[in-house]
């Protein structure tokens, strides 16, 4: 089985929500009848269950680390060979062997022909043909614009 990211932020909300539900339910504890035979005087009867609900909240937070870090390990490259400004898409000059985006001025050193582009894989696109293309957020942008019929899908979104 494949972990993903999304499955290990489910967890940590479901740990998160149970460790708020045992808090809540301890905030109001019954009235206790029959004290057991080894409990000392004043002892709390519920101490057990505040302290699962203090791990579980830590539980949240190792959870979401490693969702965090999962992510991070997982990130696949965009693998298009054309050079684009990350937010503005097709709107790089090339002069020099420097790039520069006519939008906001971000420029790099215009890389070689058909290298990748190396920024995270953001989307999935599928066209009408069905054929799938993963892209970062400059390349989509580009082929939003020429892409007719093509259906977008941003990559978290999907897995969750």
């Amino acid at each position: 089985m494949t972990v993903t990211p999304a499955q290990l932020r489910a967890l940590a909300n479901r740990a998160e929500a149970l460790a708020a539900e045992v808090r809540a339910l301890c905030a109001h504890p019954s009235p206790v009848t029959t004290p057991d035979a080894g409990a000392s005087p004043g002892a709390d009867p519920l101490a057990a269950a505040r302290q699962a609900a203090d791990w579980l909240a830590r539980s949240t937070d190792d959870l979401r680390r490693a969702a965090t870090e999962l992510a991070r390990l997982q990130v696949e490259p965009c693998g298009l060979a054309w050079a684009v400004c990350p937010e503005h898409g097709n709107t790089l000059s090339s002069m020099a062997g420097v790039s520069k985006c006519r939008v906001c001025g971000w420029s790099r050193s215009t890389p070689r022909p058909g290298q990748p582009c190396g920024a995270p894989v953001t989307w999935k696109v599928i066209d009408r043909s069905g054929g799938e293309t993963r892209m970062c957020d400059g390349h989509v942008l580009g082929a939003r614009a020429v892409s007719q019929g093509a259906t977008f899908i941003r990559i978290d979104q999907a897995l969750t």
